[in-house]
């Protein structure tokens, strides 16, 4: 067991074929292991206890994030040095808990990510290994924090981390709402490798396709708060120009695509680039003002 404050939080729900073994494991390493049963209806509450978890029981299935920020917010009272994060369904291994938690306890990282592709992306689904380059782009345009792997549930807070942990996330956009809720206020986020892992007893509760457009909606939506111009402005300027283009070349009397045709699409991406512009640039003045205001207050 490692000798600092560690606790480990397992969000479960309806894993009972997994969960006993992975709490049995977790414990050779941390102290205290707590397991939030998200309303399953098998056994997974009596297991996790039998096993020696303290289990936090939900009446209904919440989702991951709601379980995940429930937990942090029952054990931050109690001052641990870490936490440690990770899956009931047996794809995180236990036994690697102290190569992620090792750069928290060394002082060198705030948060760590079990990345599951550091040392290469063999073993992983091709369609996963698409789906990650465009979940680890969208995340790391929002966070400005470049990393390999955004959605790894595997990974390790220090206490200052864990006592940020109170913002708001649904559904399975957790991951990548703690990257840009720390980033954005300052926190240290490494990551470190660990072996890819995708089988598990009862496969995955969420098809992959809804998954991943569930996260990268979530996302899309905070870099429009963040990072208004870029969201809005770029894509408006583009459309601007290429309106203006269409535009010229209609009035030079280059026919691309018909007259008729090529004036109306100059004449509606010049109006709709326009409007992205002003959208953008009155978003970013309002995100401004507040972020003045919170100075203020």
């Amino acid at each position: 067991m490692i000798g600092a404050s560690v606790a480990a939080i397992i969000p479960a729900y309806n894993e009972e074929l997994t969960i006993g073994s992975v709490v049995l494991k977790t414990r050779n390493y941390v102290g205290d292991v707590y397991v939030i049963d998200d309303g399953s209806s098998d056994e997974t509450a009596r297991v996790a206890e039998a096993a020696g978890a303290t289990v936090f029981r939900h009446a209904n299935n919440e989702g991951k994030a709601k379980a995940v920020l429930s937990a942090f917010s029952e054990i931050r009272p109690m001052g641990y040095d870490a936490v440690v994060m990770l899956d009931a369904d047996g794809q995180h291994e236990p036994d690697e808990i102290p190569i992620v938690l090792q750069p928290v306890l060394d002082g060198a990282a705030d948060m760590v990510i079990g990345s599951r592709v550091m040392n290469g992306s063999k073993g992983i689904p091709s369609y996963r290994k698409a789906g990650q380059i465009v979940l680890n782009y969208a995340t790391e345009v929002g966070a400005q924090v470049h990393v390999t792997d955004s959605q790894s549930g595997f990974r390790a807070l220090n206490k200052e981390a864990v006592n940020n942990m109170n913002f708001m996330s649904t559904g399975y956009t957790l991951e990548s709402d703690m990257i840009n809720h720390l980033a954005e206020k300052g926190l240290r986020i490494a990551e470190v490798p660990i072996p890819p892992k995708y089988s598990a007893p009862n496969n995955h509760k969420k098809n992959p396709m809804a998954h991943g457009m569930g996260v990268l909606n979530g996302v899309a939506g905070f870099v429009g708060y963040r990072r208004p111009l870029l969201f809005f402005g770029l894509p408006g300027f583009a459309m601007i120009l290429v309106g203006l283009a269409l535009g010229l070349l209609a009035i030079g009397q280059v026919f691309i695509f018909g007259w008729l045709f090529q004036s109306m699409a100059a004449t509606l991406l010049v109006i709709v680039g326009t409007m992205l512009v002003v959208a953008g640039l009155t978003l970013n003045s309002l995100v401004a003002l507040m972020k003045s205001s919170r100075v203020e207050m």
